[in-house]
């Protein structure tokens, strides 16, 4: 079993965090640690992270932001701390149970076959809340097509945010390069695993609507999103395998 730590962005999720924290602990997963990563959320969430912290016997850090910095780059703070603190599978998931937690034990098993497991709601077995209406599925459905069509994604769900990679992915991407900042932060990173030639392994989810809390998805994301996809491609076209970064050995040297 791969010592994992999940990489969680917050803002506004005090309402969420401790019950999370509980529903993560709880699974069989005995060497879990959970990173927080907090944009100064004016609800308290940073200080109520650090009160579990420190009842939380070295299973959760917090990283404290000045401000609202973006989910993307909130992501990749997180990424590179969990690579330094010697996770062996970096998780990535909202704080709001969007993603239920009881999906991750058998990412880790996937994960054995894999470079990176993503949860998915459009392969089959997957599904979406029940009570989304048809125009925020054909929404969802559309902006998924969209960025699969324009990037040439062979995967099924390319904005899902659920995801678990395997250290020596994440070591091997340019994570200075990701620019995204917003949702299609999701897509830049499946586009550039796929470029890299990374085994991507997508798993059936029932994606729910946060039980507490506002959305924080509006039209100008969604549209910003759609212009971005285009910047995505341009910028990372020519990857090729060649360009991952290596891992050194025990004696130091590349391999």
């Amino acid at each position: 079993m791969r010592k994992l730590t999940i990489v969680i962005p917050t803002y506004n999720e005090a309402d969420n965090l401790p019950a999370l924290a509980r529903a993560l602990w709880e699974l069989p997963l005995p060497d879990t640690r959970l990173l927080i990563v907090d944009d100064a959320s004016p609800d308290g969430t940073g200080e109520l992270a650090e009160d579990l912290s420190r009842e939380s016997q070295g299973r959760l850090s917090v990283i404290h932001r000045p401000g609202k910095l973006g989910l993307g780059s909130a992501y990749i703070t997180g990424f590179r701390a969990a690579l330094e603190s010697g996770a062996e599978a970096i998780g990535q998931m909202d704080a709001d149970f969007s993603h239920s937690p009881h999906y991750l034990p058998g990412f880790l098993d996937m994960l054995e076959l894999s470079d990176v497991v993503l949860g998915s709601r459009y392969v089959p077995g997957g599904s979406v809340d029940r009570r989304w209406g048809a125009g925020r599925k054909l929404l969802s459905g559309f902006g998924n097509a969209y960025a699969r069509l324009i990037l040439g994604l062979r995967i099924r769900d390319a904005t899902g945010g659920f995801r678990v990679w395997r250290r020596e992915t994440l070591h091997g991407m340019p994570l200075d390069r990701i620019r995204s900042n917003g949702y299609v932060f999701q897509v830049e990173m499946a586009y550039v695993a796929q470029r890299l030639g990374y085994a991507m392994a997508e798993a059936p989810i029932y994606f729910e609507d946060r039980r507490i809390g506002q959305s924080k998805m509006s039209s100008k994301i969604q549209v910003e999103a759609a212009l971005r996809v285009w910047q995505v491609l341009w910028m990372h076209r020519h990857l090729t395998p060649d360009q991952r970064a290596r891992l050194p050995d025990s004696d130091g040297r590349l391999s």
